[in-house]
């Protein structure tokens, strides 16, 4: 197929999703849109929200529309490491002969949904570093991959509820964005509570089989060109959230222990080749703004704030929104 073929085959099978979703969730259309752009570029995705916002909702019924193994696991503080990827059971077979055989945990999915990830201990929520990174899990010195195409969703409630822990840095980073979910309007809790009180609607149908999302990833990557200016403008976003970049806003000076990681950078080229194909009509290559528009969901969750900033209550949606204002395009640089 063509350059064009591929991005309107990319853009029709994209809108599929979302129309079977919309049988099932009402609104929350910017969540919706960065859980597929997470499964679209490859990358995890962490929701956080109260309870009671559609987050597991939503999770399962992606699992619905897509022709793939699901699997969801209930994170809690008992949970142990061997209750998430497996462990090795001695096994004895008719002739006697006793032998070590290994029984594969819920991980062992193509969509995985993490349910209430951050109520369980930091030892058990790390036990999925290794398949969020490198796709596979060892137990007793011996790999085991896992099946592609494969895509951990995770949800949380924010860390002031009580029975939680936050999630260790590193595990954080794997995840691509972080998705911040709101309550619904009236008129959209309005649809809400006739869907689910009244008579049972049509469920949502699979339309995207593992190949094909396999085959998706791959325009992403091919497709879409970001031009130099652009990448270096998400680079200069990423290196402004280091408190000890001179380039950084007072805030991140003041507030910030860590900045965001080079993972940061691949999301935000990531989401931006997504959100450049999904446009009308789809680009081939990334803009400002799409990189703009990704910033939220690909820094909030990888800057990390010193003692002074948690005291003070500041959010990092607003250290990354300092980054923004402080960093100049490269409309702005161009400006004599």
């Amino acid at each position: 197929m063509t350059a064009e073929e591929r991005a309107a085959d990319f853009r029709a099978r994209y809108q599929a999703l979302r129309a079977e979703i919309a049988k099932v969730l009402v609104g929350q259309d910017e969540i919706v849109r960065g859980a597929l752009t997470g499964l679209l570029a490859g990358g995890h995705i962490l929701l956080e929200g109260v309870p009671g916002l559609g987050k597991t909702l939503l999770v399962r019924t992606l699992s619905q529309v897509l022709s793939l193994q699901f699997s969801r696991i209930q994170f809690t503080p008992d949970l142990m490491p061997a209750d998430i990827i497996g462990t090795n059971l001695i096994n004895e077979t008719e002739a006697g002969v006793r032998r070590f055989e290994f029984r594969p945990g819920p991980v062992f999915a193509h969509v995985l949904l993490a349910d209430e990830i951050n109520r369980a201990t930091p030892k058990t929520q790390s036990a999925l570093l290794e398949a969020m990174q490198e796709h596979q899990v060892t137990v007793g010195g011996v790999t085991h991959p896992l099946p592609e195409p494969y895509l951990v969703i995770a949800t949380q409630n924010p860390i002031e509820l009580e029975g939680t822990y936050p999630l260790p840095e590193a595990q954080l980073d794997r995840f691509l964005l972080k998705l911040t979910v709101g309550y619904p309007s009236a008129a959209e809790l309005a649809e809400i509570l006739d869907r689910t009180t009244g008579v049972a609607l049509e469920p949502p149908q699979p339309v995207l089989g593992g190949e094909e999302i396999l085959a998706l990833r791959q325009t992403v990557r091919e497709a879409v060109y970001v031009e130099p200016a652009v990448r270096d403008y998400a680079i200069r976003l990423v290196l402004a959230t280091h408190p000890r970049n001179p380039e950084a806003p007072e805030g991140a000076k003041r507030y910030v222990r860590f900045g965001a990681s080079p993972r940061a950078g691949q999301a935000l080229m990531l989401a931006g080749k997504v959100a450049a194909l999904l446009a009308d009509p789809p680009r081939f290559n990334v803009g400002v703004n799409d990189v703009r528009n990704a910033a939220h969901a690909a820094l909030r969750h990888r800057v990390i704030l010193n003692f002074e900033g948690e005291a003070a209550g500041v959010g990092t949606d607003g250290i990354v929104d300092e980054v923004l204002a402080a960093v100049p395009t490269p409309a702005d640089q161009a400006r004599p």
